[in-house]
């Protein structure tokens, strides 16, 4: 034919959009099945798991970083990295960024943390201050004379506390500051294979002030290397202050003290703040009060907390509970491409046997132990043991993994390399054996039906985290019948 239909032309391009709209991750609207990891070594093997601790820690003036070691073949495999950091209180964790995203877990303790999104206005001014001084001589300049009666202006400070998820975008300036009684003890896992990272394949931080002795790099601040005379013209400031800020004599740390406290603006008024220290900014006139950075970008909520009973995606009284955190309810995961399930094993219960569908796990255990099965795609056992407080276990993409609490319950998170993490649990419901016909069943381990009928369907209702000695009476109660699963309401998955 000499021409092409119109309708001929709208279904190529329509399927053109549809194959570059698979590959492509958009912030905010990551494909569930989309992964947007780098590819691994081709030298990697996860033929022999092992329990992981910290390596070594290093300590600065308000507290101390503790390192696992990043070159642990599983660790490098994975393509993550792993650093734990107990900050004191009044202890401030200095500015920095890092080449990979991340997630902060808070195991105990509370404090403050802020996030400084490039292009995202200050939304926290202080009132204006009646000035002390009569009048300024008529050398100052107008911007002084300002900045007398202004007070601070800067982003939004986050408040955090134990049980919470803070996300680290890459290349994003953040800080933590302790402003409670007790020491914060925090676990970061950063994912080093990430697209977002363009360096090499290992976790960089770039210090905005201070310097420190670490075990990743030693080193300096950024401004430490730019010169003190153009520094100064860039800020404004005189050469001294310039050379003052570059902390070349700062033995402090990464994470310094403040003696009387640090004061900001935040975001919640206690009675204490009755008198009104801060006001949101209000947009000039002439100016619009809404754009799409601060909407879509700006307005990114960076904590949540995946302790919070309510927010229990699968809950058994007699077992335990599951909470997720994904793209879909903590959209900023959606940047950083990672995610993270909390799991509560009651005395003796135990996770249905799973795999992770589309990540890597970094099992971290908060409270307990349990007994731990790992096997690979040759059906051989390459982790059996228990998993203790502080111990660090990595369980591949694909590999099934079975757990069981001991007698004092089991506490864990897994951070997953993926904004939405999947996994496919076997046994109970929503399983892969309830999804399958009897027949099937049957002939596949050359069993009855009646004991394809209690294979599939004597877990009941149980979703995930299953109650220890399971009666096997509880059979009789099911139908003979076969029981179609895709009527399971999809909330419930």
């Amino acid at each position: 034919m000499a021409h092409t239909s119109f309708s001929s032309v709208l279904s190529y391009f329509c399927i053109f959009l549809l194959f570059h709209g698979s590959m492509a991750q958009v912030p905010g609207q990551g494909s569930t099945w989309q992964s947007p990891r780098q590819g691994g070594s081709r030298e990697c093997s996860f033929d022999r798991l092992q329990t992981i601790e910290p390596l070594t820690q290093v300590r600065s003036q308000a507290g101390l970083t503790e390192y696992f070691d990043e070159q642990n073949e599983q660790f490098r495999c994975a393509g993550v990295s792993v650093i734990r950091r107990v900050i004191e209180p009044r202890g401030l964790l200095l500015p920095r960024y890092h080449n990979t995203p991340g997630l902060v877990y808070i195991l105990e303790g509370s404090g403050f943390v802020g996030l400084a999104f490039p292009g995202c206005p200050e939304t926290f001014l202080e009132q204006f201050q009646q000035s002390r001084q009569t009048q300024s001589t008529l050398g100052q300049s107008q911007c002084q004379s300002q900045s007398q009666k202004l007070g601070d202006v800067h982003q939004r400070v986050h408040q955090f506390t134990q049980g919470d998820v803070v996300a680290l975008p890459a290349g994003v300036a953040h800080w933590f500051y302790n402003g409670g009684d007790a020491p914060v003890v925090a676990v970061y896992v950063f994912d080093v294979n990430n697209n977002a990272n363009q360096l090499e394949p290992r976790q960089k931080e770039f210090l905005l002030a201070g310097n420190y002795n670490g075990v990743l790099q030693s080193g300096r601040n950024i401004l430490n290397g730019l010169n003190a005379q153009l520094l100064s013209q860039a800020f404004g400031i005189n050469e001294q202050t310039s050379r003052i800020i570059q902390n070349q004599n700062d033995g402090r740390g990464e994470i310094v003290r403040v003696e009387y406290g640090l004061q900001f603006l935040t975001p919640v008024v206690t009675q204490q703040q009755q008198k009104q220290p801060f006001l949101p900014i209000e947009p000039q006139e002439g100016q619009s009060s809404r754009n799409g950075l601060e909407e879509n970008f700006c307005s990114l909520e960076p904590r949540q907390n995946i302790e919070d009973p309510n927010r229990a995606d699968t809950y058994n009284p007699r077992a335990g509970s599951i909470a997720r955190l994904n793209g879909q309810n903590f959209p900023i995961l959606n940047l950083v491409q990672m995610s993270a399930t909390r799991v509560n094993l009651q005395k003796n219960a135990i996770v249905s046997p799973f795999w992770n569908i589309n990540a890597h796990s970094v099992v971290y255990v908060i409270q307990g132990q349990a007994s731990v099965q790992v096997v690979n795609n040759q059906g051989r056992n390459v982790f059996n043991g228990l998993l203790r407080r502080g111990q660090l276990l990595i369980i591949p993409q694909n590999y099934v993994v079975l757990k069981k609490a001991e007698s004092e319950g089991y506490q864990y998170i897994a951070f997953k390399t993926n904004a939405n993490s999947m996994v496919s649990h076997i046994a109970g419901k929503n399983s892969i054996l309830r999804a399958l016909p009897v027949d099937v069943i049957a002939n596949a381990y050359r069993i009855s039906r009646q004991e394809a009928q209690n294979l599939k369907n004597n877990r009941g209702e149980e979703i995930g985290v299953l109650t220890p000695n399971f009666p096997q009476s509880s059979c009789q109660s099911y139908p003979i019948g076969d029981v179609d699963s895709s009527s399971t309401p999809k909330a419930q998955e």
